[in-house]
């Protein structure tokens, strides 16, 4: 009985140790079969992460070009500069490096044109990474890889350049290092030139390369659309040209010109001065960037007359041939109203037209007077002053109306001749666009159309009517009261023998910070003016903000000329003949009688291969002839001068890649 007992109690305790060991083989398996059936991909991918780092691919950011073709910016590759501090002192310690952080800072410092001071600053940082530049060329990025410093290393990076420096540059804008445009059309557009960003798995552990290389994965990026402006390279030129020539001339706050197709709203010229490079814009202050031409809120002076001479002859309050008792002052409380010229001589009794013609303050406040403030002010806002107009650029300012119901009498002669409201260069041309193109009021842009990466047409940009604002015979007396101006007026400097132009000046004070009254020693001097008057191709308007020149502050005689020389280069480039005796400021005729230099054969130093190009010789042609050469052989060109060209540099016959710029000079042809 004993012995039963035994056996039973040995067997009931090597059943329970089987159990347990049986339970624990059952646990195990089914783990196993949870990690490498259930959770197997799940477990793959975090031994994957674990193993890989997954790196941000920021995408090529799309160009832009101009009207021609020619590249106005672009992206290229630089390299970033970093370094592992911990690592470098650890190889100096280990004596695997045998310079000191003192001596690694001098060489990076060298090639880097930094401070070494700031260099070895962040050498000396307790940490596994540093940031030591950006935007490095690759030319410098290799130099500093050759020197083999431990944990220094380099980043794929973008840079923005912009070929043509200062050219267009506070409307095409900036782009940080991120890649994102932060001004102009860089900002504006920014969505469709960033592009998509994408990304790829890296390796942490070298040794894992054949297995990582079947389970590593990424998704590309996706280059970003390029941009065609509408501005046009050789109108543009000549903007740059007149900005610059007035800048050195008249010594002013600053200077702003801006030309547009009236029949369109597109957008042919647009700069100012104080101007900037934008591939390196920290190098001034934010105020240089700002684009004037859309951000400027000035009170506009007798370019505003043109206004309310339209919306007064569209009510037919007036006609051009009423009379205006004009004895050089109007009495209207608290203030007297007189003319830029009351001090040399009475007017009498002008018609409307000879007081535009004579820029008569006291006339285009009668002219308001008989309006009144509600009709005024309906039309002020169907020109579309006090609102954006919506033009595709950053930065783009409202101005500032005068409420309706604040209007007092004065106000209302004030407005009359361009006081009391603050407009922007760009509202006013737009505005006056409508009186020359027949009375509609455009959206202006300067984005002509949108392409993808691989050419292909993603937008096209169509001008857009806003609405009729005035009748198509209201433009055209407007019209011709404007040429009278050029012809018999104060816009005689804007003169084109053989062309119609119609124009105005405007000679503005402004309102003394100070005193709050205005001042009687600064002005706003401008001038706008489109031609041909009977069929405008061009409508171009120039500010002088506060000139300082002994020839005065008149816009006729500051601005006019400037306008002119625009008006006229741009016409002679659309292939519009213009008179003999025209004393051309820009180019040559090719009537001339003068021997003319004419392009040579071109024999090239050598055979191009792929993608090279061989120069022509463009000896002897006129602006357009040479961007329409250039424009054939994919070259691209940086202008200078005016007339036919005398030098050119690569020389021709020179082997050149596709897109390489060309400096052009230009001369007048010699009698």
């Amino acid at each position: 009985m004993r012995k039963s007992k035994r056996n039973s109690s040995y067997f009931s305790r090597d059943r329970w140790v089987q159990l347990i060991l049986l339970f624990m083989i059952f646990l195990v398996s089914g783990r196993l079969v949870i990690l490498q059936v259930v959770q197997a991909s799940d477990l793959k991918a975090k031994g994957i992460e674990r193993r890989t780092i997954d790196q941000s691919l920021r995408p090529d950011r799309g160009a832009i070009f101009d009207a021609q073709g020619n590249v106005l910016a672009q992206s290229i590759p630089v390299r970033g500069i970093h370094a592992d501090p911990r690592l470098l002192t650890t190889s100096i310690e280990d004596k695997q490096y045998k310079k000191t952080k003192e001596e690694a800072a001098l060489e990076l410092g060298s090639i880097l044109e930094i401070d070494s001071q700031q260099i070895l600053d962040k050498l000396n940082k307790d940490s596994s990474w540093s940031s030591i530049a950006h935007q490095v060329d690759i030319e410098k990025a290799d130099k500093i890889m050759a020197l083999k410093i431990p944990g220094v290393g380099t980043d794929e990076e973008e840079k923005r350049v912009y070929p043509m420096g200062m050219f267009a540059a506070s409307a095409l804008g900036i782009v940080n290092l991120e890649g994102h445009g932060m001004e102009g059309v860089e900002y504006y557009y920014d969505k469709e030139l960033f592009g998509k960003p994408g990304f790829q798995s890296e390796e942490r552990d070298t040794k894992a390369r054949s297995i990582l290389d079947a389970l590593s994965h990424g998704d590309p990026s996706r280059p970003g659309n390029s941009l065609t402006l509408t501005l046009d390279s050789t109108i543009q030129y000549y903007v740059e040209q007149q900005l610059e020539e007035t800048y050195k001339a008249t010594n002013p706050n600053s200077v702003t010109i801006l030309a547009m197709d009236p029949m369109t709203g597109r957008i042919l010229g647009m700069g100012s001065r104080p101007s900037f490079d934008p591939t390196n814009y920290n190098d001034v202050e934010p105020e240089v960037r700002r684009n004037l031409a859309i951000g400027m809120s000035y009170e506009p002076g007798s370019t505003f007359k043109i206004i309310t001479g339209a919306a007064a002859l569209e009510e037919g309050i007036i006609n051009p041939d009423d009379t205006f008792p004009d004895p050089g002052y109007l009495n209207i409380p608290p203030r007297i109203i007189t003319n830029w010229d009351s001090d040399q001589r009475p007017h009498g009794n002008p018609t409307f037209t000879e007081g535009m013609q004579l820029s008569s303050n006291v006339v285009l406040a009668q002219v308001a007077q008989k309006m009144g403030k509600s009709v005024f002010d309906t039309y002020l806002k169907a020109f579309g002053f006090g609102a954006k107009t919506g033009i595709d650029i950053l930065g783009e300012e409202a101005g500032v109306l005068l409420p309706q119901d604040k209007i007092r009498e004065i106000d209302i002669a004030t407005m009359s001749f361009g006081q009391a409201n603050s407009v922007t260069p760009i509202q006013l041309l737009t505005a006056i666009s409508a009186v020359a193109n027949g009375g509609t009021l455009y959206r202006p842009y300067i984005v002509d159309k949108i392409t993808s990466f691989d050419g292909q047409l993603v937008q096209q940009q169509k001008p857009t009517p806003v609405r009729e604002v005035i009748s198509k015979s209201t433009s055209e007396q407007m019209t011709n009261i404007l040429e009278k101006v050029v012809t018999d007026g104060t816009g005689k400097t804007a003169l084109i023998p053989g062309v119609r132009v119609a124009g105005k000046t405007g000679t503005a004070q402004k309102v003394d910070p100070d005193t709050k009254g205005y001042s009687s020693t600064d002005y706003i001097a401008s001038f706008v003016a489109f031609a041909p008057a009977e069929d405008p191709k061009i409508a171009v308007l120039v500010i002088i903000d506060t000139p300082r020149t002994e020839e005065g502050h008149q816009g006729g005689t500051l601005a006019g000329p400037r306008a002119k020389a625009i008006i006229e280069g741009a016409l002679q480039y659309y292939g519009f003949p213009v008179a003999n005796d025209t004393e051309s400021t820009v180019t040559i005729s090719p009537t001339d009688s003068a021997v003319r230099p004419s392009p040579q054969p071109v024999v090239p130093e050598r055979t191009p291969v792929g993608g090279e190009i061989v120069v022509p010789d463009l000896t002897g042609m006129t602006m357009r002839q040479a961007g329409e050469t250039l424009a054939k052989s994919e070259l691209h060109f940086n202008f200078s001068g005016s007339g036919l060209v005398n030098q050119q540099s690569p020389a021709p016959g020179k082997i050149v890649t596709r897109g390489t710029p060309i400096e052009v000079n230009f001369s007048p042809l010699a009698q």
